[in-house]
């Protein structure tokens, strides 16, 4: 296949577009916000479980000081009962004194209720303050959330941008270019392959293997507007004042 050497070397400009894309895809995906949000993401859901643990005990604690209140408050009610059948006296001694002996047990049970209590208490603020830590600590990473957020979002922007005009430089290239060797191009492209390569210094510019002194004598010993490809890779192989042969 011929085309003009000047139609050859338009490929190697659509090719480091090319290449420029494969670039800007890459930026996309390996993006550093995306693995710190990844990470902020885990971070969050694990102080937002502390935080549902903390409330769980603290609601436990919660009802465990209301029973407790509710015991001590009826038994103090009981007791006072029971004090003011004492202090009147109109009972046989026998009931008394099995009054007496409920009071004191009554006074006993209260008693350890109350510390009962006094500990609950003091798990109730060593919890209300693990809920304040967490609810702190999550208020934090939902802050660091937005702000890796908004720069992933500018740099996706920057990005599309900078996609959009390489895509612009393409396609205004493509409508100057051969359609045959364009034809040539995007087959290779389409195969996964680079679809153009500069030959310099004895190497193929897309696979960056080196060729033969064989291949090399063939090459230079064809025309300009001969069209050659890569042996290995199969891409348009360039030639220009920088591929050191003699021109034809």
């Amino acid at each position: 296949m011929k085309a003009d050497p000047a139609a050859q070397r338009l490929m190697l400009d659509i090719a480091d577009i090319d290449s420029e894309l494969l670039r800007i895809d890459h930026r996309r995906a390996m993006l550093p916000e995306n693995a710190e949000l990844a990470a902020l993401a885990e971070q969050l859901q694990t102080q937002r479980d502390e935080a549902v643990r903390a409330q769980i005990a603290a609601e436990d604690l919660l009802r465990e000081s209301r029973r407790l209140d509710n015991e001590i408050t009826s038994m103090s009610l009981r007791e006072q009962k029971d004090n003011q059948q004492l202090a009147a006296g109109n009972l046989p001694a026998k009931a008394l004194s099995e009054l007496e002996h409920e009071v004191v047990g009554l006074i006993r049970r209260r008693s350890m209720l109350e510390d009962e209590m006094l500990e609950v208490m003091e798990q109730q603020e060593a919890v209300s303050a693990d809920e304040q830590r967490a609810s702190a600590m999550t208020n934090h990473s939902e802050r660091q959330i937005e702000d890796a957020t908004a720069r992933r979002d500018a740099a996706l922007a920057k990005i599309a941008e900078d996609e959009a005009e390489a895509k612009a430089k393409r396609a205004a290239l493509i409508e100057n270019a051969d359609e045959a060797l364009m034809a040539i191009y995007e087959r290779q492209v389409g195969n996964g392959h680079v679809g153009a390569g500069l030959l310099r210094a004895g190497r193929c510019g897309a696979c960056r293997m080196e060729l033969d002194r064989g291949l090399i004598g063939r090459i230079t010993a064809t025309a300009s507007d001969e069209v050659v490809r890569c042996d290995e890779c199969g891409a348009i192989l360039v030639r220009t004042h920088e591929s050191g042969l003699a021109s034809k």
